[in-house]
């Protein structure tokens, strides 16, 4: 039997390179590298020059008996499994099933093995002038954060230009997949649907927007000069500070525990604050 090594590395240096050579008799048979998408991850990487010298390995005499060195653990784990997710691995997992004569073992990167070492420069030049290998699939994280970007980048141009929402979107006007932590009182208050009698007013469902201690019933009046919610007042902005001003009360923690006791109050009390 003729004993022929194979040695597997791969390496990241502004994209992904793979490689592996063939030392023979003590004789570089042969020697494989490629550059990958600069979006592919290593494992991939290191999944593609274990398939590449696999299939090199199995090409070759049936006399001959193939050690493949990896310095990655993670592929030879995905190669000894017979149900991985990973396509590429299910590949060479049935080639080695089928042909133990092909052997994959595991070797210390960067101990001084010459093997590796050749692996791992023939990988790193692949970064620069490797030949494009586009037979890989983009990894799925990387597709998955392509289209959260662009459905972020959707939601935000809808956010910005649309017609309803816009006293929210005074206060929160960028888009974003974390809870602001709102409940329902802070919903209200904000939005300004409410148990106010301007809101109210405003969609017919009462004949009177003023409130009954006189003022105009509207959720900064509640907040600021209301007789009846006086136990929560908060300092009235002046009428070009409103916006500002909502914005900060939205982010203090405080203030928020203010107004979800005036709403509170105001659900359990409506006719105390009918018009009269």
């Amino acid at each position: 039997k003729s004993l022929f090594s194979v040695y597997v590395y791969t390496g990241v240096q502004h994209g992904v390179g793979t490689a592996f050579c063939v030392l023979t008799n003590d004789i570089w048979a042969y020697q494989w590298s490629a550059k990958l998408n600069d979006n592919n991850t290593v494992f991939q990487a290191e999944l593609t020059a274990l398939h590449e010298a696999v299939i090199y390995a199995y090409h070759l005499p049936n006399h001959n008996t193939s050690k493949i060195h990896v310095d990655y653990r993670a592929s030879i784990m995905a190669s000894s499994i017979s149900k991985s997710t990973n396509e590429t691995a299910r590949k060479f997992f049935k080639i080695l099933l089928t042909n133990p004569r092909i052997t994959v073992s595991w070797v210390k990167e960067h101990a001084g093995n010459i093997g590796n070492e050749r692996a791992d420069q023939l990988a790193k030049d692949a970064t620069q002038h490797g030949q494009p290998y586009s037979l890989i699939k983009l990894p799925k994280p990387h597709i998955k954060g392509l289209l959260r970007k662009r459905m972020l980048e959707e939601w935000q141009t809808s956010w910005k230009n649309g017609d309803t929402g816009r006293k929210i979107y005074n206060i929160m006007p960028s888009v974003s997949l974390r809870p602001t932590n709102w409940i329902r009182e802070d919903v209200i208050f904000f939005s300004q649907h409410g148990p106010f009698p301007a809101y109210l007013k405003r969609f017919h469902m009462s004949d009177s927007d003023f409130c009954s201690c006189g003022g105009i019933g509207t959720a900064l009046h509640y907040a600021t000069e209301c007789i009846y919610t006086v136990s929560w007042y908060m300092r009235k902005p002046a009428p070009n500070f409103e916006q500002e001003w909502l914005k900060r009360v939205a982010n203090n923690l405080v203030s928020r525990h203010k107004i979800r006791g005036i709403i509170k109050f105001m659900s359990e009390n409506r006719d105390l604050f009918r018009p009269p």
